[in-house]
């Protein structure tokens, strides 16, 4: 199943934030991921099933950054306002169709430029929830998207490592050596 209404837009306001997390303005999106970028919040979440699979999803072929990448199942931005919360229960909807509860794992900031075109530059809260639901995926924002165990993922990463996000390569780093107890267990 599939849905395809646009959920992303240049102008949304986005939270700036300093290094501890501490809001010192707003800006829109695009101003955010111009040149260096400017650290804004962000989140991704991670979406497992009952067989300890990660739903991937490969980026839709119009985000300006890292298009046609493989990454996390789910990773956007609270809007001005907004708080993690609320921006993942609209994103997990938003992207996959889903509803569900996710368990805050940990928060990591990073800088990462794509090809002259933005950077990400993030302070990223990182979430996990498991769900054997279907996903709903749209297709504005999701090219693709599969469930894969960590053995065929990280196989998978080692062969092409040049079609994964920064932000994911980082965050699934993490979550192998510090989570995969927490993720077993939900």
């Amino acid at each position: 199943m599939t849905n395809n209404q646009q959920v992303s837009f240049a102008d949304e306001p986005l939270i700036l934030v300093d290094s501890k997390d501490s809001i010192i303005g707003h800006a829109t999106k695009e101003h955010c991921h111009s040149g260096d970028g400017i650290l804004h919040r962000a989140f991704s979440i991670f979406i497992f099933n009952g067989k300890n699979e990660l739903l991937l999803q490969k980026r839709s072929a119009e985000k300006q950054l890292w298009p046609l990448f493989w990454s996390n199942s789910v990773c956007s931005h609270p809007r001005k306002g907004e708080s993690y919360e609320e921006a993942v229960k609209r994103r997990l909807l938003d992207e996959v169709g889903l509803d569900l509860p996710v368990e805050f794992l940990f928060k990591f900031q990073y800088q990462a430029n794509y090809n002259h075109l933005g950077s990400e530059n993030e302070l990223c809260s990182v979430y996990a929830g498991k769900t054997d639901d279907p996903p709903i995926i749209n297709s504005n924002e999701i090219a693709d998207w599969k469930y894969v165990s960590f053995d065929e993922l990280q196989s998978d990463m080692d062969a092409r490592p040049d079609e994964y996000t920064p932000w994911f390569k980082t965050e699934l780093k993490r979550i192998r050596q510090d989570f995969l107890g927490t993720i077993y267990t939900m």
